[in-house]
């Protein structure tokens, strides 16, 4: 259980759940604020990537020659990393929503947490781990900025605001999940 332990912090698992639950508390105060729910999309939308951002710190460890040449296995700690991130997003989320008594549906919260998990992870992959927050931040500002439509390449750009029944919307964000997990899983995070 000590490596665990061990794990969780050199990965700043506890700073970015506590940045996650300040996050979604000060999102639920200003929704309070200016009249609005977390059931709304795009403050659902909002609080889940700012929880992905905030998990993605934790992605590379602070000396990626050593994690390489470890004597350990990373692979299934990379895939329960990412996975977890995406659990404690949603949960995080669920959480708050819970006390507030503002339910947005579980489905629309699953499918944005598994994607944005994968998004940071492929982000992570891509670009490292100090700047694997670049990609669900594009993700985010895009969907907000881009005006709904039914045109395919309009709902995969604003997948994580279309409604959870649409198939668009789902197949983005699972393949984004299982894409980006993969690629971190197998080469990590990119130096």
């Amino acid at each position: 259980m000590r490596w665990l332990t061990l794990y969780a912090r050199s990965r700043h698992v506890p700073a970015s759940l506590a940045a996650a639950l300040l996050s979604t508390a000060a999102v639920w105060a200003l929704a309070r604020i200016g009249g609005g729910t977390l059931g709304d999309p795009r403050l659902t939308m909002l609080v889940l990537a700012a929880g992905a951002i905030a998990f993605s710190v934790g992605l590379g460890g602070q000396d990626l020659g050593l994690d390489r040449t470890a004597a350990i296995r990373w692979m299934p700690r990379r895939a329960a990393h990412v996975l977890l991130c995406g659990a404690l997003i949603g949960a995080v989320l669920s959480a708050v929503q819970a006390i507030s008594g503002q339910q947005a549906p579980t489905a629309f919260v699953v499918r944005d947490s598994a994607g944005l998990a994968g998004l940071v992870a492929l982000g992570a992959a891509w670009c490292g781990a100090q700047y694997a927050w670049i990609p669900p931040f594009a993700g985010l500002s895009v969907s907000l900025v881009v005006p709904p439509s039914d045109g395919v390449a309009t709902q995969v750009l604003t997948w994580m605001m279309l409604p959870s029944g649409t198939t668009a919307g789902t197949w983005t964000a699972a393949v984004l999940a299982v894409v980006g997990t993969a690629v971190y899983v197998v080469g990590g995070p990119r130096r």
